[in-house]
This record gives C-alpha cells, structure tokens and sequence, in this order.
C-alpha cells in the first residue's frame, strides 16, 4: 500500500487550497474544480489515519488548506483594514482546520464509517453557526460558489446555500474514494466503475435537474417600476467630508434622468445620508426635507435610502447604547434603511447582521475595553444597534425587504422577511471601500442565491461597484459599471409565494448542529473513555 511522503502531504494541503481559491467566483471562477478541491486533503487526513500519525500532524495541513483558501479569496478586505483582514484571515483558517480535525478525531475514535459522516455534519453546522455568532464570516462558505453559475443550483429555493455546501462535500468525498483506491490501495480502473459512475452521476444530476427548473420557470408577474442610483462618492475621501447635502444633489440629479411617471421607487446605496442625525428629529433635518421635496417635486410615489441614524433612550437600552454627555440618557447608532413613502411619513429598518471589528465588536458585552479596538471606516465606531429580529417596509402597492450590505450573504434573513411578508428585495450597500478587486463582485454575485432561494427579484443600489437588478432565476438584467455614477431603470416583479426554504429557513443547518453536537459528545466520551482504559 503506498505511503505519502512529508512533502507529497505539503503539496497535496497547498493543492487543496489552491483548487478552493480558484474555483471561488471572481479569484479564478473555475467553478468545475471544486468538485476535485477537497480530495488532496482528504489524502493527507487518510494517509496519517492509516500510519497512525499524531493527530497534530493533520492541523498544520489543514492550516495550510484553509489559510491559502481565505487569503487567495478574500485578499481584497486588507484594502479596507489590514487589522481587520488579518484577523479575518487567521480566525477563519483555524476554525476551518478545527472542524476537519473533528472529523478526523470522530473516524479515529468512533470509526471510519461515521468519521466520514461527521463531515458533512460538523461542515455544515459549521457554515450555520457562521451566520449566528458574532464572529460572523460566512462570506467563503462553500455553496457561495454557486453564485456564479445559478443555473446550477435552483433547487436553493428548497436547501438554500448549505445544500451546495453539502453536495460539494460528497462529491469530494466519493472522487477521494477513487483516488484512494487507485493511488494507496493500488487497485484496478475497472474495480471503480460503480464509485466513477457514481461521482459522475452525483455532478451532472443535480445540474441537470437545475436546467430543468431554470428553463421551465415561469416567473410571477406583479410589475414595479423602479429607479436605482450608483452616485459613486468615494469612500475614504468625500464621503464622510464633503457636505452631505452636496452628496444628495448629485444623487438626484442622476435619478432626474431615468424618474417619470411609471416610477414607484427610488432607491440610494447604503449611508447615502452620511451625516447622522435622530430619528425622532428626522422631519426637520435639512437632508431628509430635501429629498422630501425632490420626491415631491418628481410626484415619486416611494424612496428608499440608507442612513447613519441614532435614537436616545432614558435607559440603557443594549450593549450598544452609550451615555449621553452633559445629559442623562442613553444613545444608540445605527446602519438604517429609511423609507419615505406616499404620504411621506418615514419607516427605519436598522441592519440587524454587523460587521465584525467594525460595525460589532465581538464579546464586548462581556468585556467592554474591547470597545476601544474597534475599525474607523468613516463615521461611527464601536458596536452598532441592531434591530432584535429582521424587518419589512411597507407602501402602499408592496411589502418590501431591505437588505443592508453584510446582510444580502445570508439567507436566513431574507427567508424570515419573505414569511413577513416581503414581495421583493432590495439590497443597499457600499461597496467602495474594497477597490476594484473581486470583493464588490462576489457581493454582487451573492445576491443572485438570494433571489433564487427566495425566487424574489433582488433590486442592488451599490454607492460603486455594481448596482443591478436580478430577477427571481438569479440573472442579472442590468448592471453597471465600476467607480462610475450611473443610475439605471427597471421594472421587476413582486412575488407573494414562499419557496420551500423560505418558509423553513435553514431547517439542513439546524438539523446538523443537533446531530453534529450529538456526534462530537460520542467522540469525545470514546476519546476518554479509551484514554482511561489505557491508564
């Protein structure tokens, strides 16, 4: 039976996470070979289980795996913060590698068999809880390589994201069998027939049972008229410098070119109100009255814009409120979606999923010095207020879901907007801070599963990048360009019907943290009760 050597192992773990990093959308979208990424890892965990290697010996590969994968798909967030991408890059290399060690310690303890079932379990319940913590960082989990191949994967309107997660992972697993067998165990090409028609079979039916569904899908038709604005202010030298009310003329005199009388909403990037102002005071602040008077002006039914907005509170109200100077009371900050509507009263939606280090600071609750560590990206620091669960806006013709920036990676949220209610999507965002690197784009892509997993259009209002609109396949209708204003018009269509995931949310991810937990306590209980024997 043949044996890797020490270096054959280096290579197989970097090979691994090359294959991750370039089949990931945008760092090399060579979507086909994530179906081989995870098989020369998989070799090196086989080869130190059957030589009986410390179990040490398979965290260094598997750190050098996932380090490769997070650096090589996500280089572009040190553009933004090299304190923040380094701790990006570091906690999410090490919680990968300690979740294939789980598996390698279950198939070492508990058996072969239910060692290779773990992994789909421990993976997935991985992928899940990255959405719930505050360390929150699913931005690489696997089914978001799909994004750019949504014809590939329609059936996300019954699994959402973590069933490409759990395909990826058993198509690796039946392709490292063949491997296996060919290279260690020295069998013949004839003896893998079944397990090659089978990996085979376990790629392209899936695929096909997408195509089927892409090109007979028959959209729900309810017409909206909307106008998106991209006003392009930089990020790092205007838009936090230059006066506000500046910054929303050049907004609407985009939005003048494409508005008319078919137009139902209007809808601005994410903080295109930079300066932040009190909820409570928001009719009398000379930026909300202008574009008050602007949708007047245009007689445009419905805005939509996001705001850095703050409310105060006699008590502290979360974590997040901070006491007010020279008064008593309390002060919270918020990443605010701000609608006015027909009669021009105002809705606040405050995103509820914040970036870690910059909009959240992990812990802090329990240690509240860590407030001080907090990211200056413009505007306010520290831990941010979130609303306590997601939201929808109301017109008087839609029920909408608005989607800010972080927010449209996770599918969670939107399936609970759409079970409110939510008819169509609409993400805000500010896209700007990355550069013109694969981030904004793999943004942009992730909003092509959201509409699919909830078969909702998605309408994007990026501040730069790429603002679009994509319909309820995943295709983008309309896109523009990078670091150009621009301001595109559109109709989409509104949808009342929940999907299977919609209405279930991510029902696979809570399933395998049960069964995943009950897995990881056997191992454990076996881990002791064989280390106490041997005592």
């Amino acid at each position: 039976m043949t044996t890797l050597t020490r270096k054959q192992r280096y290579l197989l773990s970097a090979l691994s996470g090359v294959l991750m990093m370039i089949s990931f959308p945008y760092t090399g979208s060579l979507t086909p070979l994530v179906f081989v990424s995870w098989i020369p890892i998989l070799l090196v965990e086989s080869n130190i289980s059957r030589n009986n290697y410390r179990s040490s010996k398979l965290l260094i590969h598997t750190l050098i795996t996932f380090f490769i994968y997070n650096v090589g798909a996500t280089w572009w967030v040190w553009n933004a913060s090299g304190i923040g991408a380094s701790m990006a890059f570091i906690l999410n290399t090490i919680f990968m590698a300690l979740i294939v060690q789980l598996f390698h310690l279950t198939k070492k303890y508990v058996g072969k068999k239910e060692g290779y079932l773990s992994l789909f379990f421990y993976w997935v319940a991985f992928e899940f809880i990255h959405y719930q913590w505050e360390l929150s960082w699913p931005w690489l989990n696997l089914g978001n390589v799909f994004s750019i191949t949504p014809s590939w994967v329609q059936w996300y309107s019954y699994s959402g994201i973590l069933g490409g997660t759990f395909w990826i992972l058993l198509v690796n697993l039946f392709g490292f069998r063949i491997i296996e067998n060919l290279w260690f165990k020295r069998e013949s090409l004839r003896i893998q027939t079944p397990i090659i028609w089978g990996y085979f079979l376990l790629i392209f039916l899936p695929i096909g049972i997408s195509l089927s569904s892409y090109y007979t899908y028959i959209e729900k038709k309810n017409p909206m008229e909307v106008v998106i604005v991209q006003p392009n202010i930089d990020p790092y030298n205007e838009k936090f410098d230059e006066p506000v009310l500046l910054q929303l003329q050049k907004l609407c005199d985009l939005a003048g070119k494409k508005i008319t009388s078919k137009t139902d909403l209007l809808i601005a990037p994410e903080t295109a109100i930079s300066q932040g102002f009190y909820e409570e005071d928001a009719p009398f602040i000379e930026s909300v009255k202008y574009l008050t008077a602007k949708k007047q002006e245009w007689n445009l039914p419905s805005l939509l814009i996001g705001a850095s907005t703050a409310r105060m509170f006699e008590k502290e109200n979360s974590r997040a409120s901070r006491k007010l100077e020279g008064g008593p009371g309390y002060v919270e900050y918020y990443n605010t979606s701000m609608l006015i509507n027909e009669t021009d009263q105002l809705t606040f939606v405050h995103k509820s999923l914040l970036v870690p280090g910059v909009e959240i600071i992990p812990f802090s609750n329990y240690f509240p010095f860590l407030e001080q560590l907090s990211i200056d990206n413009g505007g306010t620091t520290g831990s941010l207020g979130i609303e306590k669960e997601p939201q929808v806006m109301r017109t008087e013709n839609a029920t909408i879901g608005s989607l800010i920036c972080y927010e449209s990676i996770c599918g969670g949220m939107l399936a609970e907007q759409c079970r409110k209610g939510a008819e169509a999507v609409f993400v805000i965002t500010n896209d700007g801070w990355w550069g013109d690197t694969p981030g904004y784009k793999q943004h942009m892509s992730f909003s092509r599963l959201r509409a699919i997993e909830s078969r909702r259009y998605v309408a994007r209002a990026a501040n730069t990048g790429t603002s679009c609109i994509i319909n309820q396949r995943g295709d983008i209708l309309q896109a523009t360009g990078w670091w150009e204003p621009a301001v595109i018009s559109g109709t989409i269509h509104k949808n009342t019907e929940l999907t299977f995931y919609s209405t279930y949310g991510d029902i696979m991810g809570r399933s395998f943290v049960f069964v995943g937990a009950l897995l990881l306590l056997f191992t454990f209980v076996k881990f002791f009760r064989k280390k106490y024997m041997n005592n």
